[in-house]
């Protein structure tokens, strides 16, 4: 990946060590640390290891030779361009040792929290402008009315929070994915950051999507200058918590046994996107998370705390989308929802937009559109429910005659009868179980 792939400007790579910022004793503990678990003894193999140019490895290096916590073999390898191997004393050992039952992390060099906040800032979910076209696109899988873009339109650019409330099944997940699509860029994750001589892993590939590194072209003339390998060139991230969601998700996790933290999903989320989905069937009441996040989206920063209990900010760089089946006055107090920037009502489509979305599906899963059956549909089963439609619906009523098709052996096809029968599994009738 060179520099000029994305739009956001790279963090650039440190020239020596006092740019790296961190405590001298703990750079050269992961030093010894990541010698004596990655059995590594090049310079080139270590600077791979702790993610750190070669020219600042070998900084390192030296002084933990000056220390005499490592020693050159006094052999040089051939096969990596006669490199000279290095490996622990006694004395380098037993300070890995040590190191290592103070805390198990080893690998790449932390970024500091500041500098870290500094390369948030470059990378913005505010400072994105997404046009119509752009959103238009990534939601051209859905039949959306124009007005409703011209809602969505403008809350995405703010990268502010967004409330998207209405019934059921009516594509709130679908649309929250379609905004994350329309993003479009990348920004940079760091593997790990540091405060107060803490270790906080960020990087998650479950979380972050890296983006296929484009090598340098060994023939041009200028090597393009690489950006710092302690972050990882990504994907605007994309959280997607539902009803699991407990407020404890939103602190650091300790690990006891390495004794590092993790950090929580709206940390890993920075730059990107927060999805709570079905808000309202968490175990925490809404009005108890919303509070939760009501300085992150005021101020943007959240507060985090230390097994010690000192607390410390972090940049809460967001775009927070709630969803929920609930009335918003339900579930909030009216001080809650002036926190929320945008309110927007996703409701079920117009009798002309469903049966566009039922002509799209049919045609997508191989099922002939039939005059009877949609006559049969509309006239007879929707006054039934009010004429109430809804987007999931004819996913799910095309979907029903397909399997009674292949049960039947018939060809894909629809009828009265068979939306009669599809019909019949998309509702459950009121009725006493007699036990």
């Amino acid at each position: 990946m060179n520099m000029q792939t994305s739009s956001v400007m790279a963090p650039p790579a440190p020239k020596g060590l006092d740019q790296l910022q961190l405590p001298p004793v703990m750079m050269r503990d992961i030093l010894l640390k990541t010698i004596f678990r990655k059995n590594v003894n090049m310079v080139s193999e270590i600077a791979e290891a702790i993610c750190l140019p070669m020219s600042v490895t070998q900084e390192l290096v030296d002084i933990a030779r000056e220390q005499k916590l490592l020693e050159a073999t006094g052999t040089l390898n051939a096969n990596s361009g006669n490199e000279m191997g290095y490996q622990l004393t006694d004395a380098g050992q037993s300070r890995a040792l040590d190191a290592l039952n103070q805390s198990e992390y080893f690998g790449a060099m932390p970024v500091p929290l500041d500098v870290y906040r500094e390369q948030v800032k470059r990378q913005s979910i505010r400072n994105i402008q997404v046009s119509r076209d752009q959103l238009t696109n990534a939601m051209g899988h859905l039949v959306l009315p124009r007005s409703l873009l011209d809602h969505l339109g403008p809350a995405v650019s703010a990268g502010r929070s967004i409330l998207m409330y209405g019934p059921p099944g009516n594509g709130k997940s679908s649309i929250s994915n379609g905004i994350r699509d329309a993003l479009g860029d990348q920004v940079y994750v760091p593997l790990a950051i540091e405060y107060a001589g803490q270790v906080i892993t960020v990087y998650d590939p479950i979380v972050h999507t890296e983006v296929e590194q484009v090598p340098d072209d060994p023939n041009a003339l200028r090597r393009i200058r690489r950006f710092d390998s302690r972050y990882v060139c990504c994907e605007r991230p994309t959280v997607v918590t539902g009803g699991e969601l407990t407020l404890s998700m939103l602190d650091l996790v300790y690990n006891p046994t390495a004794r590092t933290y993790q950090a929580p999903l709206q940390l890993k989320a920075t730059g990107g996107i927060f999805i709570v989905d079905d808000l309202g069937r968490q175990v925490e009441p809404p009005q108890a998370l919303i509070n939760r996040w009501i300085v992150p989206l005021e101020e943007s920063k959240d507060i985090l705390a230390l097994q010690s209990g000192e607390k410390f900010e972090v940049p809460f760089d967001t775009l927070v989308i709630f969803s929920t089946n609930f009335h918003p006055n339900e579930i909030f107090d009216q001080a809650a929802l002036r926190r929320i920037f945008f309110k927007i009502k996703i409701d079920g489509p117009s009798q002309e937009n469903f049966l566009k979305i039922f002509a799209l599906v049919a045609r997508k899963k191989g099922v002939a559109l039939d005059e009877a059956t949609l006559v049969h549909l509309l006239k007879k089963k929707y006054p039934t429910i009010e004429n109430v439609y809804a987007n999931y619906q004819p996913v799910f009523l095309i979907d029903q005659m397909i399997a009674i098709c292949e049960f039947e052996g018939i060809p894909y096809q629809m009828s009265p009868d068979l939306i009669d029968r599809a019909w019949a599994n998309m509702f459950v009738k009121d009725e006493d179980i007699v036990r």
